[in-house]
């Protein structure tokens, strides 16, 4: 198991989208699958200021996770950047909200400040497969000051296909990261 989607028969080792293309990342998990009640909390969470929810969700991961997350040997947490333009607006970040909730429980450091994004990018739900990674291709940029640490988790809210997970663990690895994991509230069931 890769990204931790639900696969359609137990002789399968991968989901469809593993299947088809090779990932930079070691390994991720979900919460939950993306669809009611979920996928209105996780809305809610994002857009409507509902931010108490991020600690509900951060405890559920460490109540679900913890013993993989030590299994993977996390030595930093790594949320996901909003642009600064979409962080102003909404005032906060949620997958910094998410991290910061598990790396508190856990007693791993999260750095929400080695990654960056360096282009406004339109929202992802907007799009196809192959259009969610052109959209998101070049999207973030590394700190120069940022020194690896080991092995290291992205957080986020939502995996949908992969795309953004996918270029921050290549910035990680390019820099020395040693393995690349990544926990969301949600995954989505492909496209």
């Amino acid at each position: 198991m890769k990204c931790g989607k639900p696969i359609r028969n137990e002789e399968e080792e991968f989901c469809p989208d593993c299947r088809k293309r090779k990932f930079s990342y070691e390994q991720g998990r979900s919460l939950w699958l993306h669809r009611e009640p979920v996928s209105r909390a996780v809305y809610d969470f994002k857009f409507h200021n509902k931010r108490i929810y991020g600690d509900i969700f951060a405890k559920e991961c460490v109540r679900v996770y913890s013993g993989t997350l030590k299994k993977w040997q996390i030595k930093e947490i790594i949320p996901v950047p909003l642009h600064p333009a979409k962080r102003r607006r909404r005032g906060y970040n949620q997958a910094e909200l998410l991290a910061d909730g598990i790396g508190r429980r856990m007693g791993i450091p999260v750095n929400a400040e080695c990654i960056y994004r360096i282009k406004k990018t339109i929202p992802q739900k907007k799009f196809d497969g192959r259009a969610r990674r052109k959209n998101i291709a070049s999207a973030f940029a590394i700190d120069a000051e940022w020194e690896p640490a080991g092995n290291v988790l992205i957080v986020d809210d939502i995996y949908t296909t992969g795309s953004t997970v996918e270029e921050i663990t290549k910035l990680l690895k390019k820099r020395g990261a040693q393995k690349v994991y990544f926990l969301t509230i949600s995954i989505g069931q492909g496209l």
